[in-house]
């Protein structure tokens, strides 16, 4: 992924913030996605494959790339944001560029340009496997600001 800007975040806390809400969502643990490393305006999320996850040829859905990708980026937005706020995404377009067939999924989330109510991030997806590391998705969202409504 290409450097992203250097942010200062809100919250002194804001890795923890971000954790307890990732642990929080019930999404993540169902589908079986670790938070890797948060850091301001930056976050990793990876998945590893079952077949639960997949679709009828044997990759990984495109629901769940998608999934990953949204929550990698919104995640990256939330690190920024004000303790007491909550983050909801706006919308996001997700370019499926190669089929997501390997063994693990890894999403990376980026913080392009963060406001007071609005951020857009963008998150590019991998998939690792026999071939090695493929890119197989990029995301760009819009996400809100919920001030005053944080969550977890």
């Amino acid at each position: 992924m290409k450097t992203a800007p250097i942010f200062t975040p809100r919250d002194p806390v804001f890795a923890a913030r971000v954790r307890a809400s990732f642990e929080a969502q019930p999404l993540m643990g169902f589908i079986g996605a670790t938070l890797v490393s948060v850091e301001p305006g930056l976050c990793v999320i990876e998945l590893p494959f079952r077949s639960e996850l997949a679709q009828q040829n044997g990759f990984f859905h495109g629901g769940i790339v998608g999934t990953l990708a949204d929550n990698a980026g919104g995640f990256a937005a939330y690190s920024l944001m004000a303790p007491e706020a909550g983050v909801l995404t706006v919308e996001y377009k997700l370019n499926l560029m190669a089929p997501a067939k390997g063994e693990r999924l890894v999403a990376e989330g980026a913080v392009l340009r963060s406001g007071r109510n609005l951020v857009v991030s963008r998150a590019e997806v991998y998939v690792l496997g026999e071939a090695g590391k493929i890119h197989c998705a990029t995301m760009q969202q819009t996400l809100m600001t919920m001030h005053g409504k944080g969550v977890a």
